[in-house]
């Protein structure tokens, strides 16, 4: 079975610890082969740019909640999809919003899939293993070159 050594890893980017517990416990009973890194908000979150320009793997997908403490979720977006390496990292709006200038803003900023938290753990599962499965596995990185 492969550890994930050498696959590269999910960023989590999630500031609320119910959430994180949950997306952790899905990704976990999933077995998933990434390693999941996690920051717990935006400012953290953007710290992973420098480690990254130093060589650290560039993550997978970017699993990014949009109302963060520090530095919100749609100003991290915003960064990365201005930086011209990083702006290919796959980002996954995982977020309980459901207003529609969120999702209209996250796209116009080029989030690459907009999802919105499921409430109950079975339906977490299923979201993670969509996840795990389109953006682990199907999807070709452009990095991998």
């Amino acid at each position: 079975m492969n550890t994930g050594v050498n696959l590269p890893p999910i960023l989590l980017v999630e500031d609320n610890p119910m959430d994180l517990d949950l997306t952790l416990r899905a990704f976990n009973k999933r077995k998933f082969s990434n390693h999941v890194q996690v920051a717990r908000d935006g400012e953290e979150a953007l710290a992973f740019m420098p480690r990254w320009e130093a060589g650290e793997a560039l993550p997978a997908v970017i699993l990014l909640d949009i109302n963060l403490p520090k530095v919100s979720g749609l100003e991290v977006l915003r960064q990365l999809k201005a930086h011209e390496r990083f702006r290919r990292i796959p980002v996954v709006m995982l977020t309980s919003s459901r207003e529609d200038r969120d999702l209209t803003t996250a796209y116009d900023l080029g989030v690459n899939s907009y999802i919105e938290k499921p409430v109950s753990f079975n339906k977490f599962m299923e979201v993670a293993e969509q996840i795990e499965l389109y953006w682990c596995v199907l999807n070709e990185r452009p990095d991998r070159l």
